[in-house]
């Protein structure tokens, strides 16, 4: 038995033992971290790899059954394309989600709703915030692809937009960064109202006081950082898992014009963005020739040149 990200199951309805077995996202995210191990490991000259595998007392034993684990990790995907938050969870009985928010109106902590009413969420399929499509909010789908072929299953390019119509309806958002990773995923499956509504509520979920009462304990700085960063990667399109910053920008249609500026690679890049036209500034700190994706379009710029330039998006 495994712990796993799950905060609503504990254990198997009727079992005595608590722990649940695979949950998709821990043996994902398993998988992932070793390839990166591995890959660092490739990047490093023979004395250096030597000389840290001697430090941290890393054996090429364990290396190897790092690799065996690897290969053994159990993935259950259904013939639909869902995969199982866990080993078991298909076999969960569904909730009538009308029903309790008929009767209690706010459900965002359905577990004790359950609990009060003698039932246990061990038995439903009722998740508080994203599980299994956490591997969609942290990874880029290109990955996730590399991951289950590595792993000897098939996906699909409607694997997103399956699981997330599946999990959405059968989470209770009883966490206030549950409408940041939903926002996002939504917008990646081109559900841009949708996406909108979970991102103000994010924006909300401090003054409004939306999960009653728990404001006054502190605000929840997490979901600040969170929201910020959902308008960057959701909106502005900013990736910055290659080698190069990419760009492509889908702004709500109530915004007018995003302004900001990072620190990428010891530059600092200076945006303007509306929804025609892009415009960058800067500071090359690293005199480097900057290459930057924009709509998957290739834009070289050369070290020299710190003045605003501007790309028009239609």
């Amino acid at each position: 038995m495994q712990k796993n990200p799950d905060e609503f199951h504990e254990k198997y309805p009727n079992s005595e033992f608590g722990g649940l077995k695979d949950n998709s996202y821990t043996n994902l995210m398993v998988t992932w971290a070793i390839n990166k191990a591995f890959n660092i490991i490739e990047l490093l000259s023979s004395n250096v790899k030597d000389e840290i595998l001697k430090k941290i007392d890393l054996s090429n034993t364990e290396l190897m059954k790092w690799k065996d684990m690897q290969r053994k990790m159990n993935v259950i995907i259904s013939k639909e394309g869902i995969i199982s938050q866990y080993d078991g969870y298909f076999d969960l009985d569904e909730l009538d989600w009308g029903y309790y928010r008929d009767k209690y109106k706010n459900t965002h902590r359905m577990d004790r709703i359950l609990k009060s009413e003698g039932k246990s969420p061990d038995s439903y399929k009722v998740a508080k915030q994203a599980d299994t499509l956490m591997i969609f909010f942290l990874l880029d789908l290109k990955e996730i692809e590399e991951i289950f072929e590595q792993l000897g299953y098939a996906s699909n390019k409607d694997m997103l937009k399956k699981n997330f119509d599946y999990y959405f309806k059968r989470t209770s958002h009883g966490s206030t960064l549950s409408s940041l990773v939903h926002s996002h995923l939504a917008e990646l499956i081109e559900y841009e109202d949708l996406s909108y509504k979970l991102f103000l509520r994010s924006l909300e979920s401090d003054y409004i006081d939306i999960q009653n009462g728990s404001t006054g304990e502190g605000i929840h700085t997490g979901v600040m950082a969170g929201s910020i960063l959902l308008s960057l990667f959701s909106y502005v399109g900013l990736n910055l898992r290659s080698d190069n910053i990419q760009i492509n920008p889908r702004l709500p249609k109530t915004w007018h014009k995003i302004k900001f500026n990072i620190s990428f690679k010891k530059d600092i890049y200076y945006f303007e963005i509306t929804s025609t036209t892009i415009k960058i500034k800067i500071k090359n700190f690293s005199r480097k020739i900057i290459k930057i994706s924009i709509v998957n379009k290739k834009i070289t710029i050369n070290p020299e040149n710190e003045e605003w330039m501007e790309y028009n998006l239609q």
